[in-house]
């Protein structure tokens, strides 16, 4: 019997937070919980599914295509973290957490906004990747990411589909997963070590204008007598193959 077709890919997004450091900037993660279904127990950037209603509040926004994307990448991060990055006017810590009090209870985003006074400024993100894979047997995500710098507050876990975020460079959770003490699938990895280049958001921002945002599609290919999992060359990417052996998919 033939294997079966992929399935049909989950639009998605997900957003990649810059904070300023002595050092390298640090960048906003989460841990999954162990039970989710996907990347359970995994270090992962906030982000998720593109809902409707992130379709129907696109149509104020047709500046972007892609604005769907960055609506729910704003959404899922206030869902996730409690931060509020694309809104004007910046909210007050109290409207923030009604706000994502709402999301949660299952109030339409466009609503929730409405009622709180604000508006969204997509262009505070800056696209960076999009990742396609086309594995089969598993979830597929059509993921796009983006860039934003912090907007300040203290960003705080859910505590549903994630068990706890930390603020950290893309080297130090590199290291932490090269020592079995962090969980990272393979998207993540070859995006930290993409990260781990730039000394600032400034420098990530620059990069990511210069880099076109093609799908980054992983194929397999034999290298030196070993299977590899691989991404193509031209995409800004320093690491674009890694063992099968080694690899972490979802």
């Amino acid at each position: 019997m033939p294997d079966p077709a992929p399935q049909r890919p989950i639009p998605a997004a997900t957003l990649i937070i810059f904070r300023d450091a002595f050092g390298p900037p640090e960048l906003l993660m989460v841990e999954r919980a162990k039970a989710m279904a996907f990347a359970g127990g995994a270090m992962v950037f906030p982000g998720g599914r593109i809902d409707p209603e992130d379709h129907a509040l696109a149509a104020l926004h047709p500046t972007f295509a892609d604005a769907p994307a960055r609506i729910a990448a704003i959404r899922e991060t206030i869902e996730e973290a409690g931060l509020a990055i694309g809104l004007t006017p910046r909210p007050s810590p109290d409207i923030l957490a009604d706000l994502r009090r709402k999301l949660h209870d299952g109030v339409a985003f466009g609503r929730a906004l409405d009622e709180a006074g604000l508006v969204l400024d997509l262009a505070r993100l800056t696209p960076f990747a999009r990742w396609l894979p086309a594995h089969r047997h598993m979830r597929i995500f059509d993921t796009l990411f983006f860039l934003a710098r912090a907007p300040g507050g203290e960003a705080t876990v859910d505590h549903t589909e994630n068990v706890r975020l930390t603020w950290t460079t893309a080297r130090a959770l590199l290291d932490e997963a090269d020592a079995s003490r962090a969980t990272i699938i393979y998207p993540t990895r070859r995006n930290l070590e993409r990260l781990a280049l730039f000394a600032s958001f400034d420098e990530a921002v620059i990069h990511a204008h210069a880099h076109p945002i093609r799908p980054v599609t992983p194929f397999m290919e034999m290298r030196d007598g070993v299977e590899h999992l691989c991404i193509p060359d031209d995409l800004g990417y320093p690491v674009t193959a890694q063992p099968m052996t080694e690899v972490l998919r979802g």
